[in-house]
């Protein structure tokens, strides 16, 4: 789902031209087409900060003669272009090797509520390839150990980073989504809240979401036991059983082979 930007995503004018030009520029020089460009990180989650950077995420194609090395290339292009703007991106063939696999950090990307570049039918054809190879166990499992280690790792003293909750909060919620049977987890935080329904968690997670957008990345507050007690029962819930998918890389196949011809 793209949504239009609004103020739980903010991105301004200035720096979306900044990021297209940035985007050309790597065209250029190395010689690709940016098939599918977003913004990634807390700006699409729905919870930025005053002073939250940006991470754009985006898939590219290589021209045929790429393909035809003996020795294997780099797939992967990263631009870290200083304190407020990251950019990197996505070989299509590593793309489509992690969307056999369900890989939800992907699946994030292609749900983003903020859109830079989009080459419709290729964007399409991909949108529809990761329904068709979406897999809850692994995503769940994916989301779980996400939340676990985030909970260990920044929950456990009296005082926490605002940031950190939510960083826990999100892969619980996109795991109370797929016991749910809901489908892919959404990308937005807000989305995944609609799984709530106690007005007294709700409300503590209101406040929370004000005191991070108003406050800085590095925004310290005290434990918050209402959140505490919510996440350790949902650490702690069972798992449904859950469907699987059968893989037919020959979709992938044939969609990598089209998209390279095309882009030739």
């Amino acid at each position: 789902m793209n949504r239009e930007q609004d103020d739980l995503h903010p991105l301004s004018l200035a720096m979306r031209e900044r990021v297209l030009l940035e985007l050309e520029r790597i065209e250029r020089e190395r010689n690709v087409t940016v098939l599918y460009a977003c913004e990634s990180g807390s700006r699409a989650w729905g919870f930025a900060s005053t002073d939250s950077d940006y991470d754009v995420r985006f898939v590219y194609v290589e021209k045929p003669d790429w393909f035809v090395q003996v020795d294997t290339p780099r797939d992967v292009i990263e631009r870290p272009l200083d304190d407020e703007l990251d950019i990197s991106g996505w070989e299509l063939r590593k793309t489509l090797g992690l969307l056999r696999k369900s890989n939800p950090t992907l699946l994030e990307w292609l749900d983003s509520p903020l859109v830079y570049r989009s080459e419709t039918p290729a964007t399409a054809r991909l949108q529809a390839l990761a329904e068709a190879f979406y897999s809850p166990p692994a995503a769940r499992s994916h989301y779980l150990s996400m939340a676990r280690k985030n909970f260990r790792g920044y929950l456990q003293g009296d005082t926490v980073r605002f940031k950190k909750y939510f960083y826990v909060l999100r892969p619980l919620l996109a795991v109370r989504w797929i016991d749910l049977g809901l489908g892919r987890p959404p990308m937005t935080f807000a989305d995944l809240l609609s799984t709530v329904t106690d007005p007294l968690l709700l409300d503590e997670v209101a406040t929370l979401l004000a005191l991070k957008r108003n406050a800085g990345e590095a925004a310290y507050g005290p434990r918050r036991p209402a959140l505490h007690r919510f996440i350790s029962a949902e650490l702690e819930r069972e798992a449904p059983k859950l469907p699987r998918t059968q893989e037919h890389t020959h979709l992938l196949d044939h969609y990598l082979r089209e998209t390279v011809k095309h882009y030739a």
